[in-house]
């Protein structure tokens, strides 16, 4: 994965004011099919790299636990 400071990063739609922030990187993910995450509380942290399915299954997650 290419450095974070290269990517376009997009807070998630999910994402309430409470802290929990997860950011993604959708060009990326379009563009390699690859889909890196990462917490935007910790923008130099780690980030994981996901599968489309995984973030699917990760999004459908956060919806039903929110």
């Amino acid at each position: 994965m290419t450095e974070p400071g290269t990517l376009h990063w997009v807070k998630s739609s999910y994402s309430n004011n409470g802290g929990s922030c997860v950011e993604w990187a959708p060009a990326y993910a379009t563009a390699t099919g690859v889909v890196p995450v990462r917490d935007s509380k910790d923008p130099h942290g780690p980030q994981l790299a996901l599968t489309r399915e995984a973030f699917v299954g990760l999004v459908e997650f956060a919806k039903s636990h929110g």
